[in-house]
């Protein structure tokens, strides 16, 4: 086990399955147990909150980042090891991508969607080469990674796009992952021209 950080991207909902939220308790106490810091959207609500409460719960360093206008409307998580409040929701992706060593992407909504889609179009235009782990909770990374795949047959994205990621049954899935992930000179750093 190595010491990294995953920022890790989903919803500010719950959603409709009870496995949506263990799959959140899971990771965040799993990221915990192997001295992983959690970097999240600093909210108190949804999956997010989820995640975030079981990693601090299990002894883990969590660090939020939020926009200053979210701060009430997510409610931020109290008792962060780390909080820091940004201008903009675009600084957020920032700062979020900064901090990250990997990213693990969890069932969420539209905000989620586009945090994905940002890291996914920055790692094929070669700004990083951190791993994108989707976990197919229920078959949601099922269902995004389809519509991916459409574009790539529409002849939209190249065939070699679908390296951009990887999807993972499970949390424990994800874990294993990032159990074996050492993170490489080089790929961490943000391009000031992004």
């Amino acid at each position: 086990m190595s010491h990294i950080s995953v920022t890790v991207f989903c919803g500010s909902s719950v959603g409709v399955a009870p496995d949506y939220m263990q799959s959140a308790r899971d990771l965040g106490a799993g990221l915990a147990a192997r001295d992983m810091t959690l970097v999240f959207g600093g909210g108190n609500v949804g999956l997010m909150g989820a995640v975030a409460g079981a990693a601090l719960g299990s002894g883990g360093t969590v660090v939020g980042i939020i926009p200053d206008f979210l701060r009430a409307r997510e409610v931020e998580f109290p008792g962060l090891s780390e909080l820091i409040v940004t201008d903009s929701m675009h600084t957020r992706k920032r700062r979020m991508f900064a901090r990250a060593d990997a990213f693990v992407v969890l069932p969420g909504g539209l905000g989620t969607l586009d945090e994905l889609m940002e890291i996914v179009t920055w790692k094929q235009l070669e700004r990083h080469a951190k791993p994108i782990i989707l976990v197919d909770i229920l078959g949601w990374a099922g269902r995004v990674v389809a519509l991916l795949d459409a574009v790539i047959g529409a002849g939209f994205a190249r065939d070699s796009a679908r390296q951009l990621w990887e999807i993972v049954p499970d949390v424990a899935a994800a874990l294993a992952r990032l159990d074996d992930y050492s993170p490489s000179s080089g790929n961490g750093s943000m391009v000031e021209t992004l």
